[in-house]
């Protein structure tokens, strides 16, 4: 991952860099979280979706977020990626990772980071069902501990 912890990526990513960043010689602890496309929302069957975004405001936003969780948890490092674009089912849409001495904190931060990012940083959802109908969701629709 290049230097900004939190970066929009508009093609599938690895996580192996990102669990690489986290690595710090006094982590005992290293807490992560992967968001997937589900087949369904709301009680409707969804056939994919496509995540837009205002890349630059969204990298700045998620950026902030990341030195704010570092300032808040007790943790070493953390970093984020959200896709964009169009998404099939079971593909990952956002990944999260903290590191910490103890795994309290790094689940804390985790958390909270996904949470943050979901309500402030600027990317938009557009699920399509197998109704053939789609609709734009905003991330306060939808349950914040999903994708």
């Amino acid at each position: 991952m290049p230097s900004p912890r939190f970066r929009i990526a508009d093609a599938p990513f690895d996580i192996a860099p990102l669990h690489a960043r986290l690595q710090h010689e006094r982590a005992g602890a290293c807490a992560s979280f992967e968001g997937r496309v589900r087949d369904h929302n709301d009680g409707r069957p969804v056939r994919g979706l496509r995540y837009e975004a205002y890349v630059e405001l969204a990298e700045a936003e998620g950026a902030r977020i990341l030195d704010e969780a570092l300032a808040r948890f007790d943790i070493l490092e953390a970093c984020a990626v959200h896709r964009t674009g169009e998404l099939a089912i079971g593909e990952l849409a956002v990944w999260v990772g903290a590191s910490a001495a103890h795994r309290d904190a790094a689940f804390e931060a985790c958390r909270w980071i996904i949470d943050e990012v979901k309500a402030r940083v600027p990317i938009w959802k557009h699920e399509r069902y197998a109704d053939g109908e789609a609709d734009w969701l905003h991330p306060c629709q939808t349950d914040p501990s999903e994708p």
